[in-house]
């Protein structure tokens, strides 16, 4: 479990994170979604233990982030969006790095190269961009890790090999495990990251599976231009507009990560008294 209490973060000029508040289950992927300059990037490397809080706890598994004991680094797979891997071949990276995780399982390891039909034989460092990111991914899924941090992993990833990771990934996950995925490619994690978290201004002003988000919103295709104080959130569309309302009814409909995105930033004090101001938490 990750937990994280009171936390302030911020750099030189800037104060990002006050009084941060983030419970974390196994058995989950969890998609953190913000706008640019939100802190996802921030909130990753603090839960890792990459950044140092001003005052504040947080612990991932029992153990204290910052100290990054051997014990919490063993259980721990971060993939940034910006890497660099060094001109050695595919298998000496595996035999330097496999040791460091007492799960890692070479023979899993192998399949998920040969589904993202990675082949044997170029240096790291000769690989694309896309294909430096699908080994990382596979080693990574292959680390047996219970908590992976990955930072925008569908970037630079063709069609065929985003939809090979969704799959690896929901394959691939355990009820121990923590998923965390930062991303703004909101359309590649459809229908894999739940729950759901928004983090906006230093604070996380959405935490649903959506379950219950089907339960509270109802999205519908609507042809007239909606009343904005009935609505929570409208889109112009094709054929009409997109209209989000509080599900007053028995009626489930599915509403897509995007417009999800949009009306919790849009409006979020109508969000807030929909759902509550603090967090549903989904036990396993």
């Amino acid at each position: 479990m990750i937990e994280i209490q009171d936390l302030y973060f911020g750099y030189t000029r800037e104060q990002l994170f006050s009084n941060l508040d983030l419970k974390l289950l196994p058995g989950n992927i969890y998609g953190l979604l913000g706008k640019n300059g939100a802190g996802k990037t921030t909130l990753l490397k603090l839960i890792s233990g990459l950044r140092f809080a001003q005052a504040g706890q947080c612990s991932v598994f029992g153990y204290v982030s910052k100290e990054r004991p051997a014990g919490l680094l063993e259980e721990i797979y971060f993939l940034p969006e910006e890497f660099f891997l060094p001109p050695i071949s595919q298998s000496l990276y595996e035999q330097l790095y496999a040791p460091f995780y007492p799960r890692f399982n070479a023979t899993t390891f192998r399949s998920y190269l040969a589904e993202f039909e990675l082949k044997q034989g170029k240096k790291l460092s000769e690989l694309s961009y896309g294909q430096k990111k699908k080994y990382l991914l596979a080693f990574g899924l292959a680390t047996g890790c219970r908590l992976l941090l990955l930072d925008e992993p569908t970037n630079g990833l063709d069609i065929p090999s985003k939809s090979q990771f969704r799959k690896l990934l929901a394959r691939a996950i355990t009820e121990e495990q923590i998923i965390l995925i930062s991303t703004h490619q909101v359309r590649d994690m459809e229908n894999l990251i739940d729950p759901v978290i928004i983090l906006d201004e230093g604070r996380i002003i959405f935490q649903q599976s959506m379950d219950e988000v089907t339960r509270r919103l109802t999205v519908r295709l609507e042809q007239e231009r909606p009343d904005e104080d009935s609505v929570i959130y409208s889109d112009e569309t094709l054929g009409g507009y997109v209209v989000v309302r509080e599900n007053r009814g028995s009626e489930e409909t599915r509403i897509d990560l995007e417009t999800l995105f949009n009306s919790v930033i849009g409006n979020r004090e109508k969000i807030e008294t929909i759902f509550g101001s603090q967090p549903l938490e989904r036990e396993v």
